[in-house]
C-alpha cells in the first residue's frame, strides 16, 4: 500500500460514522457505562519509540477512571515515557450482527501507594490496606482517564443509530 491507500483505509470509520445517526450524549454515556460495569477485564497498550506492549489486565471502573492493580511488567516500559494509553474491552465474536465492544483512549497515571486515592480504590476493589502492605513488593495502581470512547454495540443497529458511537470527555 501507498501513504494514500493507508491513509484513506485509516479514514474509514470516520467518513462511514460521520453519516450515521448518533445516540443522545446522556444515553450514550449510561450505555457506555452499563458495559463497562458489565466488564473486568481488558486489554491495556502502552508504548513509546519502537516499543509497544498490549496487556490482559483486570479493572475497576467507579470516578471516571479506570483503577488496575498491577504487580509491574513490561507496560511500565512504555507508561515511563508516554501516559496516552489505550484499552479495549470485547465480547467474544459471536457472529456480525452481534458485536459488542470498545476502544478507550486515555491518559494513565501511577497513583502513590497508600495515598488517600490508593486506599480508596484498594476499599473499592474490597482489598485490605493489611495484605497491601504485607506484600514483598508494592502493589501499583494504574488510574486511566478515558479522553474518549468509541463503543461498537450491533443492538444499536435495532433502534436505527450507528453500531458506532463515540464519546468524548471534556476534562
Amino acid at each position: 500500500m501507498n501513504h494514500e491507500e493507508y491513509q484513506a483505509a485509516a479514514e474509514h470509520w470516520k467518513k462511514k460514522d460521520a453519516a450515521t445517526k448518533g445516540l443522545a450524549h446522556e444515553a450514550l454515556v449510561k450505555a457506555v457505562e452499563a458495559y463497562i460495569q458489565a466488564n473486568n477485564t481488558c486489554a491495556l497498550a502502552t508504548g513509546a519509540g519502537e516499543f509497544v506492549r498490549c496487556t490482559p489486565i483486570e479493572y475497576s471502573y467507579h470516578d471516571g477512571a479506570f483503577w488496575m492493580f498491577t504487580e509491574g511488567g513490561e507496560k511500565f516500559i512504555g507508561l515511563e515515557q508516554n501516559k496516552h494509553v489505550c484499552l479495549a474491552i470485547y465480547d467474544k465474536y459471536d457472529g456480525f450482527g452481534n458485536l459488542k465492544g470498545m476502544q478507550v483512549e486515555g491518559t494513565a497515571e501511577i497513583v502513590k501507594p497508600f495515598s488517600e486515592e490508593y486506599n480508596a480504590a484498594a476499599d473499592f476493589k474490597k482489598i485490605p490496606l493489611a495484605a497491601l502492605k504485607s506484600l514483598p513488593e508494592v502493589m501499583h495502581l494504574l488510574k486511566i482517564t478515558p479522553d474518549c470512547i468509541d463503543f461498537l454495540n450491533s443492538d444499536f443497529k435495532k433502534d436505527g443509530y450507528g453500531s458506532r458511537q463515540k464519546l468524548i470527555f471534556q476534562h
